[in-house]
């Protein structure tokens, strides 16, 4: 009984439902169909301006932004290997101001951060 339910449930989601209160039966001069295609016809357009803007304008300034980043962080990089270079091999120390790195609450994990990266971070376990 139950398997019977069950497929006629599923037969009557699988046949399309005929919609006739979507159709129109008017006239195709009539002012709602003229309305509707106007619609439409500003839709394609203002897709077509948006889809233009973002291929010519976004994705090109998407990778100058990229190109500037990778830059500045190539001349960071090198700055920071000029700065080990000069120290032995090792970072100068950062300087130990009261206000830099205050904790009033210590984190559950330790003292340094949850994106604590000994190669460019002070250690606060010190």
């Amino acid at each position: 009984m139950s398997f019977i339910a069950c497929s006629s449930r599923t037969v009557a989601r699988i046949i399309p439902k005929n919609r006739f209160y979507s159709i129109v039966v008017d006239a195709p001069s009539s002012e709602w169909v003229a309305k509707r295609e106007a619609i439409k016809h500003h839709a394609a357009g203002t897709t077509a301006l948006w889809r233009r803007i973002s291929f010519f304008v976004c994705v090109p300034g998407t990778f100058a932004v990229l190109a500037w980043v990778r830059n500045v962080e190539a001349e960071h990089a090198e700055h920071q290997e000029h700065l080990k270079k000069e120290n032995g091999g090792h970072l100068p120390e950062a300087p130990g101001y009261d206000y830099l790195n205050r904790r009033v609450k210590p984190y559950p994990w330790g003292p340094n951060s949850l994106f604590f990266n000994p190669h460019v971070n002070k250690d606060m376990s010190d």
